[in-house]
């Protein structure tokens, strides 16, 4: 198949694909996150940069806890769950909301499934800038704002990037619910406006403590709400380490709480029972 050396937008031709991909390549050569203090380097499960505009998905296991770091004070984290063992089980994010009584993240927060179960705790926070309303961009939403949205694009619309995230998991479009999204907040006024209220600061982090085996889909993305006429989002930081006895010492006495995380306790159990049995 004939190439030529110019390459022309998107990744519609064989040369533009090539330097699409090295692109991104070069892009992903980043300086991996520090450790935390007390977190020894063999714990560590996961170490990435997601540069603005990019995205990126793994599997956790149970007991690990997830830090998201925002260095420089522009990380948008649109943050999607799946249970790992049971992908129709997923983050549900009305009812994260709901449940707590509170719209507003922060320590002790349950991030619940559609079944009832803590998918995760937020455990540390130094951000106090998330958003459980908004969700994420789409194609048309970018367009018209950027110029463009598309998964390849210099301004990438969280739904496409997610799109992505989701195949390599064998996930489809259909199967992304309503998304997370941290680091970077709204609140809403007496009138029932929505305002975004931006990120904290450089070095502001959000850490999760994860209750079941999942899937992570992150798109480090522009929030829908982000008054800058420009795409700017930078890069965001990931850790991820073994931390199983964190699971003991939770930071939530609500009863609300206590009751999903017994959900959750009797759904593992009977998951390893199952694997015991065969």
């Amino acid at each position: 198949m004939a190439t030529t050396d110019t390459a022309t937008s998107g990744t519609a031709t064989t040369a533009a694909a090539r330097a699409h991909a090295r692109a991104q390549a070069a892009a992903a050569v980043v300086a991996a996150p520090a450790l935390p203090d007390g977190v020894a380097e063999d714990r560590v499960t996961w170490a990435e940069t997601v540069p603005g505009g990019s995205y990126t998905a793994r599997v956790l296991a149970r007991g690990t806890r997830l830090r998201l770091r925002d260095p420089d004070g522009a990380a948008c984290a649109n943050l999607l769950l799946f249970r790992a063992d049971a992908t129709h089980e997923r983050l549900n994010v009305a009812d994260t909301v709901k449940v707590p009584w509170q719209a507003y993240l922060g320590t002790g927060h349950p991030l619940l499934s559609d079944q009832g179960r803590v998918l995760a705790t937020v455990v540390a926070d130094t951000s106090g800038r998330h958003d459980a309303f908004c969700g994420t961009t789409s194609l048309a939403t970018n367009t018209a704002k950027y110029g463009d949205g598309a998964a390849h694009s210099s301004s990438p619309a969280g739904r496409e990037l997610l799109t992505l995230a989701a195949a390599k998991h064998g996930l489809t479009p259909r199967d992304l619910p309503p998304v997370l999204t941290l680091l970077h907040g709204v609140r809403v006024a007496a009138d029932g406006a929505l305002t975004s209220v931006g990120n904290a600061s450089a070095g502001a982090a959000v850490e999760l403590l994860i209750h079941l085996p999942v899937i992570v889909l992150i798109a480090n993305t522009a929030h829908p709400l982000d008054p800058s006429p420009v795409f700017g989002t930078t890069a965001l930081e990931l850790l991820a380490w073994r931390a199983p006895e964190d699971l003991l010492d939770l930071p939530n006495d609500d009863p609300e709480y206590r009751r999903a995380a017994a959900n959750t306790e009797e759904a593992w159990a009977a998951a390893q029972f199952g694997e015991d049995s065969k």
